[in-house]
């Protein structure tokens, strides 16, 4: 599994391309909850806790769950992120919140180790996939510099 952040660059946006649909078929809408779960638990005691709302632990776990339904829906699942929540609009969601660089490298690793325990499991294509997904995703959510 290669979990090389790709640069960022200010003046370029990488094409980004969904996830294999095979990723959620191999790891289930549950696998992708507590994927999402693991990502937030470590977003909750990582360097860039700060730019989240102040909630407590079950807070962060709720918001994990809207994560989850944004995830499910990209990876090919049902729309639960556009039933529950509208449509995504992900850069407008998010920019009341400062996702500087230095954010998205932290975002970054505590989503590697989010991700490192389905490696035994899921095809190393499709975990592939995936991460090729967040990175150039996270590039796109960058919105201050500093």
């Amino acid at each position: 599994m290669n979990y090389t952040i790709l640069p960022y660059n200010a003046n370029y946006i990488p094409p980004v391309q969904k996830p294999n649909r095979g990723f959620l078929d191999e790891v289930g809408e549950e696998g992708i909850r507590q994927l999402l779960d693991r990502l937030y638990m470590q977003l909750d005691v990582s360097p860039i806790r700060s730019i989240f709302p102040p909630l407590d632990t079950e807070g962060m776990r709720d918001a994990g769950q809207v994560s989850a339904d944004f995830f499910i829906q990209i990876c090919g699942g049902p729309s639960y992120f556009n039933q529950k929540h509208g449509a995504p609009q992900m850069r407008g969601r998010h920019a009341p919140f400062a996702i500087t660089p230095e954010a998205r490298l932290h975002w970054l690793i505590c989503f590697e180790s989010a991700l490192k325990p389905l490696e035994d499991s899921v095809s190393k294509e499709n975990l592939q996939s995936f991460w090729n997904y967040i990175n150039i995703f996270s590039i796109m959510m960058i919105n201050r510099l500093g």
